[in-house]
């Protein structure tokens, strides 16, 4: 497949997803699935994971407050409106259009938040160096690599020199029988599983991300990756990598 084409079977699945259960689909949890989420504990959720992420900046002595924020694949919100506790101005972009539509109809901010649809394979709808900070969490992971690499390039073009990107990649599953699956199956395989078996209303892909390619993409695009962390999540059967990265002024 063209690169142009795994964009387009992104966006039709995500697009999908959005459609028939977005807020399961943006955090896949137990017993959640179905429209089971309460929208206070999803808004809940993601105000704990921001303000972790935002903890440890604080730790890195990176914590400020944030002008413009861009929230990458923003899916119903979650983080954006936690993001705009700490920034003058949340933007938040996804492929999907039914995303968007829940993303608006949760939003609490008063206005904080603005949520645009970005249906390219790139961010060519911003200027250089037009935020802050870009956050993206639960997102990249569901891209195809080539895609994966536009972005991260993309992500260090709209950052404002000193500008720091927090970013979130699966790096490789983990050894539990779901994870062998993951690691061994190939991907149309995984994909009809969980149309056929899961009954998902569409796949969900997952792609890992090596640390050192990661950091090597981002360090040729002027950015320098200043700290991770590593996450083994069993619910997911995945080991994540979290950076945080600088855009060098």
């Amino acid at each position: 497949m063209s690169r142009l084409s795994d964009f387009d079977e992104v966006r039709h699945d995500w697009t999908r997803l959005g459609e028939r259960d977005p807020l399961w689909a943006v955090y896949v949890a137990p017993g959640k699935r179905g429209g089971r989420w309460d929208v206070d504990q999803f808004l809940a959720k993601g105000r704990a994971d921001v303000g972790a992420a935002m903890a440890w900046l604080d730790e890195l002595g990176l914590l400020r407050r944030w002008g413009r924020v861009l929230d990458f694949g923003c899916g119903a919100g979650r983080l954006s409106q936690a993001l705009a506790e700490y920034a003058d101005a949340v933007v938040g972009v996804d492929v999907s259009v039914p995303m968007l539509d829940a993303a608006r109809r949760l939003d609490r901010t008063g206005g904080a938040c603005r949520f645009l649809l970005n249906d390219a394979p790139d961010l060519r709808r911003f200027d250089d160096a037009s935020f802050d900070l870009v956050y993206s969490e639960l997102v990249l992971q569901h891209l195809p690599a080539p895609i994966i690499d536009t972005y991260l390039a993309e992500f260090m073009r709209v950052l404002r020199p000193d500008g720091i990107a927090v970013l979130q990649c699966v790096t490789s599953p983990l050894w539990t029988i779901k994870g062998a699956i993951w690691r061994f199956a190939p991907g149309w395989l995984v994909r009809l599983g969980q149309r056929v078996i899961l009954r998902y209303p569409a796949p969900m892909r997952m792609t890992a991300v090596d640390p050192d390619h990661l950091r090597a993409v981002v360090t040729a695009k002027g950015g320098e990756v200043v700290d991770t962390r590593d996450h083994d999540d069993p619910a997911a059967h995945w080991r994540s990598t979290r950076y945080v990265i600088r855009r060098i002024g």
